[in-house]
């Protein structure tokens, strides 16, 4: 049992060693890079941020302080002043992390100089002066990476906290930085590589180990990840809405009150409302936060027989949008008469999540939601519950209870993220995906009586492809890829 021992953990070891380490020599420069990691707009401070072995002796050329940089300690701040030779540049603090307990990994110097893209650019061009090179996109974050001071979702979680537009994006991706996804990532192929050797070491030592009964305990183990994978997997509907935002399109006749919705939901008169019907001819877009949760919302055409060819076009982009959308908002005005034109909207919200807003309740009603109800489950087959609201987007009536519904709707029950784990990027959830796949080809094996080192094959399928989502199962062109998409600076 100890020689078994042994040996799964040498192909463990084996099976760990990423093709990053492959690449370190074509990927990693040992020069030194420096950047502007704060915005380029005038504000409080601005930072340089140099990263590499000769970072302290860069700025020990530029920064003049009471005492040399020579014998600066890691993690500490000197005050000071930046010259151009003898030209006084900027007043500024500057820190210093040694290597290997900075954000890359390297020796990193930052300069805090005031804020503006004058004393910025100074600064950053005598960094060049004096040795360092521009910094790539997303390099400061893709040496962190291939130091080994994060794995690839962890980096991937750095530019969506950056880009973060509701507090549950933020919370997720600040978890998934600190490598909540990564610890349930190797949890699961850790038991795959396990497994993985333990059958090729039972194969290449039959006497010392034996494989009797190791089928069906392998068939409950898959079982247990499997129910780990699709929780991940499930996870990646709500992921998509707590990162990217519902996209939701308001839609109905003209002059029903969907403009005037979109002012009250954004706060201010981003359309023009008037008592004109055919007012709105092309979308509107605005980005709105409701119940923590943000909505990409698309004001559209009022639907409508016409013969006016410009209206035309922006009625065929409304249908357009709401194929698109993850929410239809329906506006009926409660004042009016269904007509043909609400009866081919309510055609195209089959297949669709929907909230049918009964607009104008301040004024006399003719239409009852149980009147609107049977009119639309006599139309369409619903899959699943919808709600019908009364509002007044004038009188902002309703808009509260409008707010609380679409919390019920897009995230199932409480959201916590201190236990909860969202896939909020298509490529893992598109790596589980394939690496669920080959787990129900090892129980396809199994059942069908396979002998078991058919069993690896597709094992180590599943343990490449969850490896695509920490990093260690990709190529080159993959990692300059996502990278490319950072900001300079981070």
């Amino acid at each position: 049992m100890v020689l078994c021992k042994h040996r799964i953990q040498e192909q463990v070891t084996k099976r760990m060693v990423s093709v990053c380490f492959n690449m370190l020599g074509e990927f990693m420069k040992q020069d030194t890079i420096s950047a502007i990691s704060t915005a380029r707009t005038a504000a409080g401070i601005g930072i340089v941020r140099m990263s590499g072995s000769d970072s302290l002796q860069i700025a020990s050329k530029i920064f003049i302080g009471k005492t040399s940089l020579e014998h600066m300690k890691t993690h500490t701040l000197r005050y000071g002043h930046i010259y151009d030779g003898d030209v006084l540049v900027d007043e500024v603090l500057l820190s210093y992390m040694k290597s290997p307990h900075s954000y890359t990994g390297e020796d990193i110097v930052e300069i805090n100089c005031h804020g503006g893209i004058l004393p910025l650019n100074r600064v950053l061009d005598l960094t060049y002066q004096y040795g360092a090179r521009p910094a790539d996109p997303g390099e400061f974050t893709k040496r962190a990476f291939l130091n080994g001071r994060m794995d690839l979702s962890q980096a991937e979680a750095v530019m969506d906290v950056i880009n973060s537009q509701s507090e549950y994006a933020l919370q997720n991706s600040i978890r998934q930085a600190s490598g909540s996804l990564k610890k349930r990532i190797n949890d699961i192929r850790n038991t795959i590589i396990y497994n993985t050797a333990f059958i090729e070491s039972a194969l290449d030592d039959p006497e010392h180990i034996s494989l009797e009964g190791y089928k069906e305990e392998l068939f409950s183990t898959l079982a247990v990840l499997k129910t780990q994978m699709q929780e991940l997997i499930h996870s990646a509907d709500d992921g998509r809405i707590i990162k990217d935002g519902i996209k939701t399109v308001i839609v109905g006749k003209p002059n029903v009150g969907k403009s005037t919705l979109l002012n009250t939901l954004v706060g201010s008169d981003r359309a023009i409302v008037t008592d004109i019907e055919g007012t709105t001819r092309d979308a509107l877009e605005e980005q709105i936060k409701i119940n923590e949760l943000s909505l990409h919302i698309i004001d559209t055409a009022g639907i409508r027989s016409t013969e006016d060819i410009i209206e035309k076009m922006g009625v065929e982009k409304s249908k357009t949008y709401i194929e698109e959308a993850d929410l239809v908002l329906y506006i009926v005005d409660g004042s009016r008469e269904l007509d043909p034109n609400d009866i081919e909207i309510m055609h195209m919200l089959k297949n669709k999540k929907f909230i049918v807003l009964l607009n104008k309740s301040d004024l006399e009603q003719r239409i009852t939601k149980d009147y609107l109800t049977e009119r639309i489950t006599n139309i369409i087959e619903v899959c699943e519950p919808f709600h019908i609201l009364d509002i007044s987007a004038k009188e902002e009536e309703g808009i509260r209870e409008f707010k609380d519904v679409l919390l019920s709707m897009f995230l199932k029950g409480e959201v916590s993220f201190e236990d909860d784990i969202f896939i909020t990027n298509g490529r893992h959830k598109y790596a589980l995906q394939e690496a669920y796949q080959a787990i129900l080809l090892v129980e396809c094996a199994i059942e069908d009586g396979m002998p078991e080192d058919f069993y690896t094959i597709d094992l180590l399928q599943a343990y490449e492809s969850l490896g695509q989502i920490t990093g260690e199962s990709v190529g080159e062109d993959l990692v300059n890829e996502i990278f490319e998409n950072f900001c300079t600076g981070k």
